[in-house]
């Protein structure tokens, strides 16, 4: 029988791992930190009762991850809310949209109709088209005219797509999701993350998972042992020497994490493109116990499960521009997850837990709380009021929880151009490293970051591949 360990369990080195012990490898799993998980993580640490997802939250590619579909878990239940996302601006309206077009068409008026022409060709043939780029870019598509069309609507940047719109409401709504790329919206290609999320919505909703993020975790971990894998916690792979011997190694960490394990043993093409590899912007995130949910003045985001807090789309792009260039704004954008509205059994009574984190500058050492706190009650005056417990990770807390999350960089490296189409080399293969039997396997690979689990699925095809 064949060996592997896997160093790092994320949910893309579970992945991994529940690909090869299904394909009837023997897999270990070696976790530094006392639980598996990553960013997939939930827990009730700031209130008994109240369930926060630690990083990972919605999942709009789970459903259709062509991982999860051949896997299969069984007892992972995914949950939809009303309204997918809401962006409220300064006058008390809001744009907003739902995974049906006929419900987006009515909340965004006059812009429903080019917002549907925007999207709805991408949405319809969703799926197949992200069995493509959940792929490396360079190899033969099986849908080419879905990428083709795909393509040629994500090459420009996000501010000129933006021009597609008259409202302020349909602009800034596009600009909140554009603006999860982490990457300044003036550039070539950082339309590519806000049509996928937006095109998911449409097709698939930007589901949670019932009773938190955890149960994608718990699901892939039930799945490896069921197959005959193990799992080893406090566990941490410094060096290649410290590991008994193996037939394939997976890699759930970051290029620098990697070059440091393999040493001088990564060819030097690729040591170089792992030194140069580039992170970005920070995540500063607070989770919130708010009693009686968020007032929001629109009404349309007190039924949203994820909400935009950044103003108008010039004021999001003039934000993320300044995070990218290391200046911490004053008003960041800020994310706002109200998972419990699609899933009740998150909050504890009238109690509900909130999650949130801002942009901010990469490694950024201050502390953005009162800047989160006061973007909300821009918004939803009275919120402050609200809240009967908070718990904060800096940036440099956010990396000593998740080591992948350099800086505070939750998505696995910087989002500019280049490595949104290469990550985290340019290969047919680049989840191979140069050594025989050793891959990639992280959210540094493609497609990137997200709970989807191709990551390590397509490492994991290649490592099986490799041993046949």
């Amino acid at each position: 029988m064949s060996t592997a360990i896997v160093v790092g369990g994320g949910p893309n080195g579970l992945a991994a791992a529940a690909r090869m012990a299904r394909a009837g490898v023997d897999v270990t799993v070696l976790e530094a930190s006392e639980t598996v998980g990553g960013g997939a993580r939930s827990s009730e640490y700031l209130a008994p009762g109240l369930l926060h997802d630690h990083c990972s939250a919605a999942h709009p590619m789970a459903l259709a991850s062509p991982f999860f579909k051949d896997v299969n878990l069984p007892g992972l239940e995914w949950c939809a809310p009303e309204i997918d996302c809401a962006h409220p601006l300064d006058d008390g309206s809001a744009g907003a949209f739902a995974k049906s077009f006929d419900t987006t068409d009515e909340l965004l008026g006059a812009d429903g109709r080019r917002w549907r022409q925007m999207f709805s060709s991408t949405a319809n043939r969703f799926d197949e088209l992200f069995t493509d780029i959940s792929q490396p870019v360079i190899r033969l598509p099986r849908h080419p005219f879905t990428l083709v069309n795909f393509g040629v609507r994500v090459l420009p940047p996000a501010t000129v797509l933006a021009r597609a719109w008259k409202s302020e409401q349909a602009k800034a709504l596009w600009g909140g999701v554009a603006a999860h790329a982490f990457w300044r919206l003036d550039r070539p290609l950082t339309s590519a993350v806000g049509v996928t999320l937006t095109a998911a919505a449409h097709a698939h909703g930007w589901v949670v998972a019932k009773g938190g993020t955890q149960k994608i975790v718990d699901a892939l971990v039930a799945d490896i042992i069921v197959h005959g894998g193990k799992i080893e916690t406090n566990c941490r792979v410094s060096s290649l020497d410290e590991l008994p011997a193996h037939d394939v190694l997976m890699l759930d960490v970051v290029p620098a994490t990697a070059l440091e394990i393999l040493g001088d043993r990564l060819p030097s093409r690729v040591a170089r493109a792992y030194r140069s590899f580039a992170h970005g912007p920070g995540a500063f995130k607070v989770d919130f116990a708010v009693e009686g949910g968020i007032p929001w003045a629109a009404e349309i985001a007190q039924r949203a499960g994820t909400v935009h807090v950044g103003g108008s789309f010039e004021e999001i792009a003039a934000n993320e521009r300044a995070v990218v260039d290391g200046n911490m704004p004053s008003s960041p954008f800020v994310l706002v997850g109200q998972q419990y509205l699609a899933d009740p059994s998150r909050s504890s009574g009238n109690v509900h837990p909130v999650w949130a984190y801002a942009h901010v500058p990469h490694g950024y050492a201050g502390d953005a709380t009162e800047a989160i706190v006061t973007q909300i009650e821009r918004f939803a005056p009275g919120f402050r009021d609200r809240v009967v417990g908070t718990a904060v990770r800096s940036t440099t807390e956010m990396s000593r929880y998740n080591e992948n999350f350099v800086g505070g960089d939750i998505i696995g490296g910087a989002g500019s151009p280049l490595q949104t189409v290469f990550r985290p080399r340019v290969s047919a293969n680049p989840y191979a490293t140069g050594i025989p039997g050793v891959y990639l396997c992280s959210s540094s690979t493609p497609p990137g970051a997200g709970a989807h689990g191709m990551c390590g699925a397509n490492a994991a095809d290649r490592a099986l591949a490799g041993l046949k």
